[in-house]
Order: structure tokens, then C-alpha cells, then sequence
């Protein structure tokens, strides 16, 4: 059986719930195509995610790396195409906000995704649930979680799969929230599972 690292994170800015971490957890040792699902959620934190993402890898040693990002505002499922070597942008949960810094000193400038992210895109719009591939992931923590990983992998462990999905907010978040579109709970976690079937049958 192959292992997969599935990541979420925590609530964030003004966002009081993320559903990925609830996703996450709900998947946690669960089996989906070929893949145990490893489950682990991560904080948002500038200084410390990173961090903690690749402990988990060396620590698991996956075959594959999913990371799941709450995109408040998007409407689809988003796959990410890139992720770029800048961290940036609004105050994480520690108060940090870095101004054009590089993730990695002397990395790639990017990295693009090694997940089959066109085939998942595709699948998600065949059983209705709406998607499309993103071109940015932003200089937030999805990018800088996003291009670790595969930073690693690239550097360390070519053969491990890696890349982010961008979801967007529950209802319950945009009640919260009030002037974000969501999907139910139920939806958002089975575009996640369609994308991780779609990743078994790929490397079948």
C-alpha cells in the first residue's frame, strides 16, 4: 500500500473556519484508490510551516504529497500548476508578514506541480462538481507549502508526487464569513477524494 501526506491548515485571517482541516481529518487513515491516507494539518505560520511540512515527509516518507488550501472567494476547485520561490503577503497567526522573500536561498525560481493536475480537473467536471487549473497560488502559505514540498522532492526524493488543491470555503464558513460562495462539506470532501482516485489511477 502506497502512503499519502494529505495536509490542511488551520483557520487564518478572517477566515474562522477552514475546512481543509476538517477534511483532512476526516480522511485520515482512510484507504483511497491505492493510497493510506496520512493525515496532518499544518499551522500558518511563515517561520514554521515549512518546517513542519517536511518533518512530516521525513518522517512518513510518502509517495505523494496532497496540500489543501482554503482560496476564500473561489467558487471552483482549483488545482495549482506552479508554485513560485516568494512568501508574501498579509500577517500570518504569529504576526510575521515577510515582504518578497525567498522560501528557499538559491532555490528554483518555481516549481510546476508533478500531480496529474489537468486529468483531476477533468474528473471533477465529469461527476458536476465545477474546476478548473490555477495559475497562481498566491505568496501566501499555500504557495510556500506547495513549493517546499516539492523543492524536496525534487532535491531529495524525485520519485514522490507533490502538489496543492485550493477549495473553497464551506457553508459553514461563508455564514460566518457572510460574502464568500461555498460548497457543502460533503462536496468539498468528495473533490478531494475524486482528485486522490484520479492520482492513484494516474500512477497505476
Amino acid at each position: 500500500m502506497k502512503k499519502l501526506l494529505l495536509t490542511g491548515f488551520e483557520p487564518f485571517l478572517n477566515y474562522t473556519v477552514n475546512p481543509t482541516m476538517k477534511i483532512v481529518q476526516e480522511l485520515n487513515g482512510q484507504q483511497i484508490g491505492d493510497y493510506a491516507i496520512h493525515s496532518e494539518v499544518l499551522t500558518v505560520d511563515f517561520t514554521s510551516s515549512g518546517e513542519q511540512l517536511l518533518a512530516h515527509i521525513e518522517r512518513l516518507q510518502p509517495d505523494a504529497v496532497i496540500s489543501l488550501g482554503l482560496a476564500g472567494g473561489r467558487y471552483k476547485m482549483t488545482p495549482e500548476r506552479i508554485a513560485i520561490n516568494f512568501k508574501d503577503g498579509e500577517p500570518d497567526n504569529q504576526g510575521n508578514k515577510p515582504v518578497d522573500e525567498a522560501i528557499q536561498q538559491g532555490g528554483e525560481p518555481a516549481y510546476l506541480s508533478t500531480l496529474p493536475v489537468r486529468a483531476m480537473v477533468d474528473k471533477l467536471l465529469a461527476v458536476g462538481l465545477p474546476a478548473e487549473l490555477s495559475n497562481t497560488a498566491g505568496t501566501y502559505l499555500c504557495n510556500n507549502v506547495m513549493y517546499e514540498a516539492l523543492h524536496y522532492a525534487a532535491t531529495k526524493q524525485p520519485g514522490m508526487k507533490s502538489g496543492f488543491l485550493h477549495i473553497p470555503a464551506s457553508h459553514e464558513l461563508a455564514i460566518q464569513h457572510g460574502q464568500i460562495p461555498s460548497w457543502s462539506h460533503e462536496d468539498l470532501k468528495k473533490g478531494v477524494t475524486v482528485c486522490i482516485e484520479v492520482l492513484s489511477a494516474y500512477e497505476s
